[in-house]
């Protein structure tokens, strides 16, 4: 990097101290962003299904960034848009991120483990200057100070012989700064003092990273009212929030194509939680609330439902319920036809996404619609999974990843316990994207290997086949549905 680039980047890593202060358009602002997040989706998905730092995780998550254009390698002189579009892009996120404390608890977590990735493929020389470079340039003790505490230092850090302790730098550092070495019992402490070597020097920038960005999404939080009257940032900021980064299912390629008569057995075989069970419902009550409606109406249209077929499926159930054949067509007919871009401002409406259906308007009693496992009690969502005939080491599993609040990583495990393979083989982000994943599976259209490799993971695998109702088109957020839901308040509006 030459001149006044070098200096407005002079390492590939920083811990985004200063936000940037260029003009940059909103095609680029959003296209930043939604690249960032399906990075931070991708570390999401690796941090789950592999070990970090094996290389298997290593090997994954540098192809990503090589595809996404990020900051790969250290020692590149030529990526200064990378540099810039990660600096950028990490603020863009931030304020997208910071607006609640699920959101912020997420992107840290995600932000984190990439930072360590990052951190880690650095070389010594390199690591030493971006220590400077933060201002974390730790006084190294000298060889007779080295000498003199040798005994001491083998004996407190794991994995450390004499002569080992004799090639490692070690560093003094005040223990405020490393609280968690000294927890764990894998450095020597000495007059407030811990002396870490230099391979564990990562554990104690990642904490001081840590803090510094949690501090900053704090504060970016308390900046929110001069953002949120910004009518173009705002918008885009909440639908990067909620963003769906995956095919386009408001495209019907297969209408007409299930027949309402299948729709029972394949919401027991390829309907993920959330739609099972809204299905469930609705056959036992015969009716759903607002908001259920709308989650699983639309799902309905993504995987093949006509206009036609929708009035015909509603209406049967709504009136072996409290709902007349009269009361049907002048009331929830319009909605649907409606949601179908057959009335008002002949808008084809987007089924909802996984991010949309987790993180925007939450069930309350009487409610089936939301994410089952987001939105219910625990011991309920055991319940549920036990009567689905789920293995109690599964049911174990997923309630792990849903302690651990990676509800669609919880709904992927739901997958493979259901269809009984290892692996799903892919990142799931939606309702229909399962089901088209399920009906692949199911009809033979994808290859299904339930062996392990040397690393102990399971191998990724390819899908080979477009099935009923995939899509290619891809979509860079939600702002497109969002925007059609403005006229969709009216859809099915009657409880």
């Amino acid at each position: 990097l030459a001149g006044d680039r070098r200096e407005q980047y002079p390492h590939s890593l920083q811990f985004y101290l200063k936000p940037p202060t260029e003009s940059i358009s909103l095609v680029e602002f959003e296209s930043f962003a939604i690249d960032r997040l399906r990075l931070l989706k991708v570390v999401e998905n690796l941090g789950v299904s592999y070990v970090r730092g094996t290389d298997d995780y290593k090997t994954k998550l540098e192809a990503e960034l090589r595809k996404l254009k990020f900051p790969y390698r250290a020692l590149a002189e030529d990526d200064y848009e990378a540099r810039r579009k990660d600096h950028i892009s990490h603020f863009i996120l931030r304020l997208a991120y910071c607006q609640s404390e699920e959101l912020r608890r997420w992107f840290l977590q995600q932000e984190m483990d990439l930072f360590r990735y990052r951190f880690k493929e650095l070389s010594e020389a390199l690591m030493q200057k971006f220590l400077e470079h933060v201002n974390l340039s730790f006084e190294a003790i000298g060889e007779d100070l080295k000498n003199e505490l040798a005994n001491e230092l083998s004996l407190s850090t794991p994995g450390f012989s004499l002569a080992k302790v004799k090639e490692q730098m070690f560093y003094k550092v005040g223990l405020a700064d490393a609280v968690d070495l000294f927890r764990a019992r894998r450095v020597f402490i000495k007059d407030g003092f811990a002396y870490v070597p230099f391979k564990e020097i990562d554990v104690i920038v990642l904490n001081n990273y840590r803090t510094k960005l949690s501090k900053a999404l704090a504060l970016t939080a308390r900046s929110l009212p001069s953002i949120q009257s910004d009518e173009r940032l705002q918008p885009l900021l909440n639908h990067l929030s909620h963003s769906y980064v995956g095919p386009d299912y408001s495209i019907q390629k297969n209408a007409g194509k299930i027949s309402l008569e299948q729709i029972d057995s394949l919401s027991v075989k390829s309907f993920p939680l959330c739609m099972r069970q809204l299905h469930r419902a609705l056959r036992e009550s015969h009716h759903l609330r607002h908001g259920g409606r709308m989650q699983y109406g639309l799902f309905l249209k993504g995987i093949g439902l006509t206009l036609e077929q929708a009035l015909e499926f509603w209406k049967k159930e709504f009136i072996r319920g409290k709902v007349d054949a009269d009361k049907f067509d002048k009331g929830y007919a319009y909605s649907i036809r409606h949601s179908y871009g057959k009335e008002g401002k002949r808008t084809d409406y987007t089924p909802y996404s996984c991010m949309k259906i987790i993180m925007s308007n939450p069930p309350s009693q009487g409610d089936y619609h939301g994410c089952p496992f987001r939105h219910s009690d625990p011991e309920l969502l055991k319940q549920k999974l036990q009567s689905y005939k789920i293995s109690p080491s599964g049911i174990t599993q997923v309630l792990e990843l849903v302690k651990g609040m990676h509800y669609q990583l919880a709904c992927q495990k739901y997958f493979e316990l259901t269809h009984d393979i290892d692996d799903i083989g892919f990142s799931l982000n939606h309702p229909n994207q399962y089901f088209t994943e399920s009906q692949k599976l199911l009809s033979g259209g994808r290859e299904v290997k339930k062996e392990f490799n040397n690393s102990g993971n399971f191998p990724q695998k390819n899908t080979s086949q477009e099935s009923i109702n995939s899509s290619s088109t891809p979509t860079s957020s939600n702002a497109q549905a969002d925007t059609e839901l403005e006229g969709l308040e009216a859809y099915f509006t009657e409880d």
